[in-house]
């Protein structure tokens, strides 16, 4: 895969970090599309219904340069409960108080769309998140960190010093899964 270039559709630094260690380059173009939860909506299939999606609007808008497409989208669930990006330090700080001491799952879906064909794969990571004091997770809130990122929380930043024990992908918590990410790509 070495000295290939896609498009991504997100301004995400992290996936563009992993893609590099694929060695892959990319223009960076972010999807801007309603992420809404349809009612009932079970969180893989939100996950892959919202890479597609992406994917699909930049092939709209920038299918003709002939780059594949790739996007991507996560979310942490704890149960059926969707927990996205946290709108303010208070939902972000509400987040991590239901996650602190919680076995949870993170869920990637990453979607390539090339020459009008996509197709899309699902990471599901189980976490499993030690018991955190009320205190830490109000300075970790504080730092700012957990802002853009869903659950609130990075593992590859302050908050992996909390994960016990992951059962999955570390690189589809952090929002790419690399080995599906490889597989979509080596397609092409």
């Amino acid at each position: 895969m070495n000295n290939r270039k896609i498009i991504l559709a997100s301004r995400s630094p992290r996936r563009v970090e992993l893609l590099a260690q694929l060695g892959i380059s990319c223009d960076i173009m972010p999807a801007d599309i309603d992420e809404s939860c349809w009612p009932g909506e079970d969180p893989a299939r939100y996950v892959q219904r919202l890479a597609l999606a992406k994917a699909q609007a930049i092939h709209a808008e920038h299918g003709q340069r002939g780059l594949p497409i790739l996007a991507a989208d996560t979310t942490v669930a704890l149960g059926n409960e969707i927990l996205g990006k946290p709108a303010d330090a208070a939902e972000a700080l509400a987040m991590l108080t239901r996650l602190s001491g919680s076995l949870h799952e993170v869920h990637t879906a990453v979607a390539v769309m090339h020459e009008g064909k996509a197709q899309c794969l699902l990471s599901t990571t189980r976490v499993h998140m030690m018991p955190v004091p009320l205190a830490v997770l109000q300075d970790y809130v504080a730092s700012g960190e957990p802002m853009d990122k869903a659950g609130a929380y990075g593992i590859q930043g302050r908050a992996g010093a909390w994960i016990a024990r992951i059962e999955g992908s570390y690189s589809g918590v952090m929002g790419l899964p690399l080995h599906e990410t490889a597989q979509l790509l080596n397609a092409w």
